[in-house]
């Protein structure tokens, strides 16, 4: 097309190939306010069909507030361009912004939907794709031939993208859309978003386009049918897929003597090596600071205010849990289970073991805790920092595998429903959680995980003493670590877990995933209350309404089943904090924080010196971090 001299505002010109006429024969035409201005004149092109906008809505001032600019307005209009250069394969798109030296969207024509989605969103997208398709022809119930491609495991997204057309119209499906989310989020781990290219065909008579003003969704007839054939042939597709998938990962190599994290600051630090013995001196350094494990004096207990232990020896369970001898079994924790793949995962942990490490668990000094997830430990003349969570959620792991199928049980004095536990654990990880707008995804993802958990309700209580009624009610928990109960206010993740990232096909990766699953349940986690101890004591004053002193907002707490649950208001803007402290609060929050860590001091120290083998990667990650070394501090202090 010639370039037009410039068009009045509201026009548009329109250059097309003329009928009737030779091949280069074009014809320019331009409208007004819908109204053509003149005869359309004969012109030379390409061939082809150009339309060019101009000073769009100039008359209606009201539209044009609501443009957005123009490079939110050409990120939608390459996303338009972007779906249909993938569904009309025969025709080639270039979408260039003006001025720009390449297009943003550049495709020829083939023959492949996977070439062009390869072309547009790239080759990490295609080769994650598979195909899948579906189809009814009974007059009864729904007449349709649905085909596309559907990403499998391996994929990875922030948001979901799905291009839907049918009948070859680019539309969108509100229902369908949910219930292949629905799908994804109950089979694949951390309701994975997927990407969806999907062409349905179908009489047109059984299409309603009248349900939005711009017809940009849809309805169809006999919809909840349809959509429940799509979203099985989804289901079934993609839990084939699951079987297999594919990582990208990272490995390194580590030597017995691989080095340890040297800590300068709380986060980072630089290396140094890892050395169990001294150098030769006519006084061994050792023998000038205690180092016997058995001895308490030099703790940092010594120096607090003496506290009596019965009280806190006494809550070693919660209120909602008693303990029982469900099973009288008790054998060898180190014994291991016949089965084979039991066997390879601990050697596996044996094998990857790290000697330095493992030194320093065995013959290590309990200090005393640092902050709320490190703790000091005292090794020969060093001292370290060692992050409690991450020690603990390997210990219960690993002890999970050794006492495999021999488990003392914790009754929970409620049989709890496991659809309302997992619910409660969507909604908590909602960053609005009083928001109702996807209670029926919800809804739909906790029936799913329940039924399958009601499957597989024999194996978990035979191997790892989780008893789920056939009301699919969880009534039992193991015993891994004796005089040692897990935080009740985490059990609504942890059965979450189990629903979405268990691998049920291949026997090894599943009770691989469930025992990390357990080891993370029972790890000693800082509990969900503040410290209380600082700035964590604001956190539990009595919050005033603003205006009304007298008249205190309540505190909301949801109790389902035995598991106590509470939810605190900070916001500052509608009320003022008052003087008065919740002491009933108060003192629930000083009792987990003080329960914790005698059970970090009392139970899981001793634990790890009997049972822990610490994997290589903890001296890299910052599990185990060097804080002082006395032979430098004498170096230091001579220079003095």
């Amino acid at each position: 097309m010639l370039p037009s001299p410039p068009s009045p505002k509201g026009s548009f010109t329109v250059t097309g190939r003329r009928s009737r006429l030779s091949e280069l024969s074009m014809i320019r035409v331009s409208y007004r306010d819908g109204i053509m201005e003149n005869e359309p004149k004969a012109c030379a092109a390409v061939k082809g069909t150009q339309i060019m906008v101009e000073n769009l809505f100039y008359n209606m001032a009201a539209r044009r507030k609501t443009l957005q600019n123009s490079a939110d307005d050409y990120t939608k209009i390459v996303d338009l361009l972007s779906r249909f250069s993938i569904h009309h394969t025969n025709l080639s798109f270039s979408c260039r912004k003006h001025g720009a030296a390449r297009a943003d969207v550049h495709t020829v024509a083939t023959s492949s939907s996977l070439d062009a989605i390869r072309s547009v969103y790239g080759v990490s997208v295609a080769r994650n794709l598979m195909k899948v398709e579906a189809s009814d022809d009974d007059p009864s119930s729904s007449i349709f031939e649905m085909n596309g491609f559907i990403s499998n495991a391996s994929y990875s997204a922030k948001k979901i993208t799905m291009v839907l057309y049918i009948n070859d119209r680019l539309v969108e499906c509100s229902a369908l859309k949910r219930a292949i989310e629905v799908v994804y989020a109950a089979t694949l781990p951390k309701a994975s978003k997927p990407f969806i290219y999907m062409t349905i065909m179908l009489p047109p008579e059984h299409v309603d386009v009248n349900v939005h003003p711009t017809k940009r969704e849809v309805s169809l007839l006999n919809q909840e049918i349809i959509v429940g054939k799509i979203q099985s042939a989804v289901e079934s597709k993609l839990r084939k897929s699951n079987e297999t998938r594919t990582f990208q990962e990272q490995t390194m190599e580590l030597l017995s003597s691989s080095p340890l994290v040297t800590r300068k600051d709380s986060h980072s630090s630089p290396s140094l090596p890892v050395s169990t013995g001294s150098r030769s001196q006519k006084v061994p350094v050792q023998k000038m600071v205690r180092t016997d494990s058995s001895d308490p004096a030099g703790r940092l207990h010594s120096y607090l205010d003496a506290k009596p232990l019965g009280e806190q020896e006494s809550r070693n369970s919660l209120t909602a849990v008693s303990r029982s001898s469900v099973r009288q079994r008790r054998n060898n924790p180190t014994e291991a289970a016949d089965l084979t793949s039991i066997q390879l995962l601990i050697r596996e942990i044996d094998s990857n073991s790290h000697c330095g490490l493992l030194d320093i668990v065995r013959d290590c000094t309990y200090v005393g805790m640092a902050d709320d997830v490190y703790a000091l430990l005292q090794h020969n003349t060093r001292l370290y920092l060692a992050n409690v969570v991450n020690l603990s959620k390997e210990l219960m792991y690993q002890q999970v595998l050794r006492r495999f199928a021999h488990f003392n049980g914790i009754q929970l004095s409620d049989p709890t429903p496991l659809q309302e536990l997992i619910i409660l654990a969507l909604r908590e990880e909602d960053l609005d959680p009083d928001s109702n707008e996807n209670d029926d995804l919800k809804k739909k993802i906790a029936e799913m995980n329940t039924d399958l958990l009601k499957q597989k309700a024999e194996m978990l209580d035979e191997c790892f003493c989780i008893h789920i009624d056939q009301d699919g009610n969880l009534g039992r928990l193991p015993v891994i670590l004796d005089q040692y109960t897990p935080d009740m206010d985490r059990v609504p993740e942890f059965v979450l877990c189990l629903g979405n990232d268990v691998d049920w096909e291949e026997e090894k990766s599943c009770f691989q995933a469930v025992s990390a699953a357990l080891g993370n349940f029972y790890a000693m986690h800082p509990p969900l209350l503040p410290n209380p101890s600082g700035d964590g004591l604001q956190f539990y004053q009595k919050s005033k309404p603003a205006g009304n002193p007298s008249d205190r907002e309540s505190e909301h707490n949801s109790i389902t089943h035995g598991f106590s649950f509470k939810s605190m208001n900070f916001e500052g803007n509608d009320k003022e904090m008052g003087d008065d402290i919740d002491e009933e609060l108060l003192s629930e929050a000083k009792s987990a924080w003080a329960q914790r860590e005698w059970s970090i001091q009392h139970v899981l120290f001793p634990a790890m010196r009997l049972f822990l083998k610490p994997p290589a990667s903890m001296a890299t990650n910052g599990t185990f971090v060097q804080v002082a070394s006395l032979e430098k501090l004498y170096k230091i202090f001579e220079r003095c």
